[in-house]
């Protein structure tokens, strides 16, 4: 099984799944990140672990059909099954998400259907629930939707911060992401 993760960001997600990987918790090769950020410490992640990156921005394109075309061709030269988005901020077209479909996993910091958006942990600590929580889910055309795979729970504590809250929930990412991965490569969904 071939994977290939996309993130723009810090990549703490991409860290977990090639820790999973590592210790054979995840029996998949991780061939290639695909990131659009030149600066993104993903980058650095990717290759202390011996990961190929391959930087594909935006802006280098005509358009957002060029752009994703590019991408395309690298996951079929590497022959790529699944792929998973770890805090890649673009929206993928329909016509991408409809040519992998059921081969395409997202991490969301909340219960989907709530709190949907790029500032997730913070609405959810701003509106004062008393819980919130991490969603894996195949993605589908609408944003942060699409058919879940797990999700998980964690109460909102009178103590938390929002600083503590994201720490708490970023370690539930870290651990929910591989066993979904996990469950897709047994064949248990997907």
């Amino acid at each position: 099984m071939n994977l290939a993760v996309f993130a723009s960001g810090r990549g703490s997600n991409f860290s977990a799944i090639v820790k999973a990987i590592k210790q054979n918790k995840i029996k998949a090769r991780l061939r290639i990140l695909v990131c659009d950020q030149p600066q993104a410490l993903v980058i650095k992640r990717a290759q202390i672990a011996g990961v190929r990156v391959v930087l594909v921005k935006r802006e280098d394109f005509s358009s957002r059909l060029d752009f994703e075309a590019a991408i395309i061709q690298r996951l079929e030269n590497y022959k790529i099954d699944l792929i998973v988005l770890a805090g890649f901020m673009r929206l993928l077209s329909p016509d991408f998400v409809k040519r992998y479909r059921g081969r395409i996993m997202n991490i969301h910091p909340s219960l989907l259907p709530a709190f949907k958006g790029a500032w997730a942990i913070r609405d959810a600590f701003d509106s004062g629930v008393d819980s919130t929580g991490v969603t894996v889910h195949f993605i589908d055309e609408e944003v942060d939707h699409g058919p879940i795979i797990l999700q998980r729970k964690i109460k909102i504590r009178s103590k938390d911060t929002l600083a503590s809250l994201e720490r708490r929930i970023h370690s539930l990412e870290h651990k929910l992401y591989p066993q979904a991965i996990k469950l897709f490569i047994s064949g248990k969904i997907g």
